[in-house]
């Protein structure tokens, strides 16, 4: 069996600029069973500043991407595009967590390439839940691609 120590350290990237949802998030991976290093930008500009979205910046890329869709600077729909077109940084799984629940904007979301549209649950509870089943299922069951 796999404990907590076992496990890799999962590089998660939230582009979010809600701070209360900043914080939501913080406080839902600290329940996380898995070691995260959690890394946090507040619009699209500053996360490809941070990800050197022309592939040469000698960061280490997040192994997942949580991306909210309405920022300023540049929202999430074009930074997804960006990401998506880069060689690089389009491997990154990119979740979509709004809460939008819009079918314009989970359609335009999947033909720009996210790999999930999650609507935000508003009670905490139910969103530490769904951080729980995120985690779950793209740290346990999917094999993530190289990004180091």
């Amino acid at each position: 069996m796999t404990t907590t120590k076992d496990r890799k350290t999962m590089r998660v990237m939230l582009i979010e600029d809600n701070p209360a949802d900043q914080n939501l998030m913080q406080r839902a991976l600290k329940k996380s069973i898995y070691p995260i290093d959690l890394h946090i930008e507040d619009n699209g500009v500053s996360a490809l500043e941070y990800l050197g979205n022309d592939s040469r910046r000698n960061v280490l890329k997040p192994h997942i991407i949580l991306l909210d869709i309405n920022m300023p600077r540049m929202n999430g729909k074009e930074f997804l595009k960006i990401v998506k077109a880069d060689e690089v940084l389009k491997k990154i799984p990119v979740l979509m967590m709004s809460t939008s629940s819009s079918a314009t904007d989970i359609c335009e979301a999947y033909s720009l390439g996210v790999n999930a549209y999650i609507v935000k649950p508003m009670e905490a509870e139910k969103y530490f839940e769904t951080i729980q089943t995120i985690e779950k299922f793209w740290f346990d069951f999917v094999v993530l691609p190289t990004t180091d």
